[in-house]
């Protein structure tokens, strides 16, 4: 609480935005309301069901497309206002984060008020548009990366092509520890690492034939 907006309209939260989310330099100096909240969704881990956005309008749709968007508030849900007092998700000007609700009044969090104040508000609702919803807001879990155990991988090795068993023998592991491409999936840093192994020994092998098994010299 209590940040300001630099001279020249620069915060650390559009120059984050610009950097992390919009990939475009122009965004450090844009308007900041949103892309706070955008910010505060990234510390907390809760990206996901609230969005990364720095244009508000867009992102009322979002939380509408979502199934998320609501006329009553509650802590934790987004608000967005609409200074002219219209409840068209088109007229939208700014955004907060609601932080709890007493007598009918809205206590919020906004970024970018007040001209160029991170601060507490308390609104009436005449002027607020609706609320999105981050806990409504259902996130398709991510599918997991499994690796098969290494007895699995033992066993299949054991019917492993002379393909595979080669390349084990030339880098001097054991079958084991080898990977059969139809039996496990592998993290995409192990991965790299044994085709980089491999290609690594193709260029030396290369190289050797070329220079005779001597080294070049040096111009």
């Amino acid at each position: 609480m209590g940040y300001r907006e630099r001279a020249g309209k620069h915060t650390k939260f559009g120059k984050w935005y610009a950097d992390n989310v919009a990939k475009d330099p122009d965004f450090t100096t844009a308007p900041w309301c949103d892309m706070f909240v955008s910010w505060a969704a990234d510390r907390a881990g809760v990206q996901d069901h609230v969005g990364e956005f720095a244009l508000t309008t867009r992102h009322a749709k979002w939380f509408e497309k979502h199934h998320a968007w609501s006329d009553k508030p509650e802590p934790g849900a987004v608000v967005f206002f609409a200074w002219s007092g219209s409840k068209k998700i088109r007229d939208i000007d700014h955004v907060g984060i609601v932080e709890k609700v007493v007598g009918g009044k809205v206590h919020t969090i906004e970024g970018n008020v007040d001209g160029v104040w991170l601060k507490r508000k308390v609104r009436d609702k005449s002027k607020i548009v609706g609320y999105g919803l981050p806990r409504k807001v259902k996130v398709t879990p991510k599918a997991p990366v499994t690796i098969q155990p290494v007895a699995a991988v033992h066993a299949s090795v054991q019917g492993a092509g002379p393909t595979t068993r080669n390349m084990a023998a030339a880098q001097g592991q054991s079958l084991d520890l080898v990977w059969s491409p139809g039996d496990a999936v592998l993290p995409a840093g192990l991965l790299f690492a044994v085709v980089s192994t491999a290609v690594t020994g193709l260029r030396f092998k290369a190289a050797a034939t070329t220079s005779g098994g001597r080294h070049r010299k040096r111009g």
